[in-house]
């Protein structure tokens, strides 16, 4: 594969933090409802079944979304036009998500949510690893995906949608999601580039690549259901922790909205560290020994009875798991395939994950909760991250750094 000489350093870091920026955005705008909902649930009359079924509904057309858009983007070779259309779109199912006045019409809402975010990850993603030096990869995707989306969508989004909802409202809160996405996508039609084309990117180059050749790898099997262990422990905790905290720890929303906000201090900086020293030691590594630390998180918020300063260190330290969604989700994958698949495959391993995770898992810890109580969703994510750790033993190393100049794996012939 003939190398495409990569953009100035200035435009990569330029590139990597309005993508940030804009991925922030998007989970602001997706966990609004989230630590909106000790407002929404009261006042729309929702059962904890029915909480779970709008983070489910989400996931499920956030997980079409990233295959299909995802795979459109690699045909065409279009990033930047998709990105835009898709960051005006979601923070317009932001605004209608506060006008919803029944759980039907909210869920409506989030499908359309989901379809609209879907496909930005594994764009954004793309764009990161074709335009970034390869020694510099793990970091950059690592603070595309999780820096501006945890600072902005775990940290600001509680503190500041919590405030403005005791103040105002939780529909005014919905309302106020949605600005920022306007802004954003001016700014990425302003200063993002297309990426520049492959030397062998002609149409007799471009082969098309079936879901059974990319599962033909190992990296990509393993990935994918780590995906799907981890979406979920992510997905239950931001659908229920916030009322696990409230309605069984007794502690009120401000408070509930800092302790939440910890988990976005932790993760990003978890951004720069977590995949920065996978370029260092090896991805493998890192993907064996963070999983198993977010059990502390659950186990914390369930038993631990002392300062909730305390428990916010805890909570800190429990969330450092998120520094490993970018590994999984697209630096290994986009080092295990042919760089023209990257688009297809990360959009694959996502969706896989939203699907099986994002969508099966909020719903079913949902009516767990509603059978055993709230606890029950947090025994849940401590036993997804013990899976997604041992099951990390099972991949192929992949970065530069740590192995020979040839792929791990060579890709299926197509």
């Amino acid at each position: 594969m003939p190398s495409v000489e990569k953009r100035p350093a200035a435009y990569q870091a330029l590139m990597v933090g309005l993508l940030s920026l804009n991925f922030g955005i998007l989970f602001f705008d997706r966990n609004a409802l989230n630590f909106l909902m000790p407002f929404v649930q009261p006042d729309l009359h929702l059962t904890n079944t029915q909480v779970g079924l709008l983070a489910s509904a989400l996931s499920l057309t956030w997980a079409i979304s990233a295959f299909v858009v995802g795979r459109y983007s690699d045909k065409t070779g279009r990033r930047k036009s998709i990105i835009i259309i898709a960051t005006l779109a979601f923070s317009v199912c932001s605004f209608v998500s506060g006008v919803a006045a029944s759980f039907a019409m909210l869920f409506g809402a989030r499908l359309l949510m989901g379809f609209a975010e879907g496909g930005v990850l594994p764009i954004s993603q793309s764009l990161t690893a074709e335009d970034v030096s390869p020694e510099r990869r793990g970091l950059a995707m690592g603070i595309m995906q999780n820096f501006g989306s945890n600072l902005l969508g775990s940290f600001v989004a509680p503190v500041l949608l919590v405030t403005f909802a005791t103040m105002f409202g939780w529909r005014h809160a919905f309302f106020l999601a949605g600005l920022p996405g306007i802004a954003s996508a001016l700014l990425l039609w302003w200063l993002i580039k297309e990426p520049a084309p492959h030397p062998d990117t002609g149409t007799a180059a471009r082969p098309h690549l079936t879901i059974a050749q990319a599962f033909g790898h190992r990296n990509i099997q393993i990935c994918a259901i780590v995906a799907i262990l981890l979406v979920s422990y992510l997905v239950v905790c931001w659908a229920f922790m916030p009322l696990f905290l409230t309605k069984v720890r007794g502690f009120d929303p401000h408070a509930m909205g800092w302790l939440m906000g910890t988990l976005g201090i932790s993760a990003a900086i978890g951004s720069f560290v977590v995949p920065g020293i996978s370029d260092i030691i090896g991805r493998k590594p890192v993907m064996i020994a963070v999983p198993l630390l977010g059990v502390i998180l659950p186990l914390g918020a369930m038993f631990f009875g002392g300062s909730p300063y305390i428990l916010a260190v805890i909570f800190f330290f429990g969330w450092a798991l998120n520094g490993v969604f970018p590994l999984f989700m697209a630096t290994i994958p986009s080092e295990t395939v042919d760089p023209r698949h990257t688009a297809t495959v990360l959009g694959l391993v996502i969706g896989t994950g939203e699907v099986l995770g994002g969508v099966l898992s909020p719903t079913l810890a949902g009516a767990a909760a509603d059978r055993f109580g709230l606890t029950a969703p947090l025994w849940i994510m401590a036993g997804l991250c013990i899976v997604a750790g041992l099951l990390a033993f099972m991949l192929v190393e992949t970065a530069p750094a740590r192995r020979a100049p040839a792929r791990p794996e060579s890709a299926p012939s197509m």
